[in-house]
């Protein structure tokens, strides 16, 4: 019979998502067939999953494919069933076992929560006919109980499908034993019935401090504590779930090469950047609406966009086009990806306005292309090669839209046989839909040596798989691993 064990979170960006892969990782070295499961994800940050049956992918969130890794496992859109992309201050995009379902502001999705649980069910036992082991993932908090009534995130789901909880609290932030203990006081009794233990994440210090807090826990509840986990700095080298951690970026160090990205309202699928961020020269800095980019950077990104047209209108509000053409002057590079490829060109058009009211925005000139947005979304995985260098390229493609121009005719990839992307006659300004396109290890290399730029040997995908296992070793002596077993039903 297949075991399974939820983790939710007394708040949003608890650690849940690095804590369920390191613990999947765990698993996966006791030799269990272990899956990650998340009923419902709200990120942007998406990746392109395996659609049983069906051509191309589908998506899902980016956590998920990460703990899938973690597995050893392919990812697959029953990881995830139930994705929301924000588009708007007020809506998201409903992605259902990784197709696009529909739209629909908050307080409707709310509405539309119950028809979603039959999606959810079903995803879920197809996964665990597949495993010993799945571990759970739940969004934001139980103990949010005004989004109780049809809730499929959190207990909603472990009741459905009675599996016990975890609950993580966030030691860092301060208040935990209130967290802990006030998520108990207000649950009803059903609820509070599911949780079986609890975690202490983010601890700095001498755990032995949080002895008392322990008894303190213990005597409010009655809930056993499975593990108190330090901050893992490991958690730094994997990609990140949402752009939570994007608020708490600070700069670095002045290094060789100055990387500029503006941080878009809607920006998607940033972990693009991970992989710079890992080279010993290059100091990334995320330019926050407000500020303007660097006058001293060598390279500007401009990354994905969930609506790509709003962004463009804010990224001129900001100012950042005026920055971008003096950049440009100054002889500066531009990589645009995805949504910030769209950006690059002459004018994105919406004829029916798929992103909203909005149904064209004037470029930022930069490439002589123009794209038009069409209803069918392109989802797939692919295998592609550098149009400019010839090294191979692995990503995956997650946009709508369609990009021609005569700077096509300077493709930046091939993509199974088939041009992408474009780049300026000088070969500084690059657009591509190819996500991950710094990650393969000898491009980005290539790339920064263009630049004047020595990389540093790293291998990006080897340091992902080495942090996962560094934190499954730090979680195999620090939480009872054989209790949450036990407690797995």
């Amino acid at each position: 019979m297949t075991r399974a064990i939820m983790l939710q979170g007394t708040g949003s960006d608890v650690g849940k998502t690095v804590l369920v892969a390191g613990l999947c990782r765990v698993a996966r070295r006791r030799r269990l067939a272990v899956r990650p499961f998340k009923p419902q994800n709200m990120s942007n940050n998406a990746a392109v999953a395996d659609l049983p049956g069906e051509a191309g992918g589908g998506e899902i969130g980016r956590a998920q494919w990460l703990q899938a890794l973690a597995c050893g496992v392919p990812a697959s859109v029953h990881m995830n069933p139930v994705l929301l992309k924000p588009q708007s201050d007020a809506g998201s995009q409903i992605v259902v076992q990784g197709r696009v379902w529909g739209e629909a502001r908050g307080r409707d999705y709310q509405r539309l929560k119950p028809q979603l649980m039959s999606a959810v069910m079903d995803s879920w036992e197809r996964l665990r006919a597949e495993a010993d082991l799945v571990l759970v993932e739940g969004a934001g908090s139980p103990a949010e109980i005004n989004l109780r009534a049809g809730d499929i995130a959190n207990m909603g789901f472990a009741r459905a499908a009675n599996v016990p909880v975890i609950l993580v609290g966030d030691i860092d932030r301060g208040g935990v034993i209130a967290s802990l203990v006030g998520t108990h006081a207000i649950l009803p009794d059903e609820d509070r019935a599911m949780i079986s233990g609890y975690l202490i994440n983010k601890f700095r210090g001498d755990v032995s401090l949080f002895d008392d807090g322990i008894r303190a826990v213990g005597n409010f509840t009655g809930w056993p504590c499975l593990g108190v986990v330090p901050w893992l700095t490991e958690a730094s080298r994997l990609p990140a779930e949402d752009s939570v951690v994007l608020e708490r970026l600070g700069r670095g160090e002045a290094r060789a090469l100055k990387v500029a990205v503006p941080v878009l309202r809607r920006i998607a699928n940033f972990d693009d950047l991970d992989p710079l961020k890992a080279e010993p020269q290059v100091e990334v800095v995320m330019v926050r609406p407000g500020e303007r980019l660097p006058v001293d950077a060598g390279l500007v990104v401009i990354p994905g966009s969930k609506s790509t047209i709003a962004d463009l209108l804010a990224f001129r509000e900001n100012g950042w086009d005026k920055d971008l053409a003096a950049h440009r002057g100054r002889g500066g590079h531009v990589v645009g990806i995805c949504g910030g490829y769209q950006m690059l060109g002459r004018a994105v058009r919406d004829p029916d306005g798929i992103e909203g009211p909005v149904k064209q925005a004037q470029g930022l000139g930069l490439l002589d292309v123009e794209t038009v947005m069409e209803p069918e979304k392109t989802v797939r995985n692919t295998h592609a090669r550098s149009a400019i260098r010839d090294f191979p390229l692995e990503g995956y493609e997650i946009h709508l839209g369609h990009t021609e121009g005569p700077d096509c005719e300077r493709p930046s990839a091939i993509i199974d046989g088939r041009p992408d992307g474009a780049m300026s006659p000088d070969g500084k300004v690059m657009g591509t839909y190819l996500h991950g396109i710094f990650a393969a290890d000898a491009f980005r290399r290539a790339y920064l040596e263009s630049l004047g730029i020595g990389a540093g040997g790293v291998d990006y995908r080897a340091g992902i798989e080495a942090a996962l296992d560094e934190i499954a070793g730090r979680l195999e002596e620090l939480v009872d691993f054989d209790a949450i077993l036990a407690i797995a039903r």
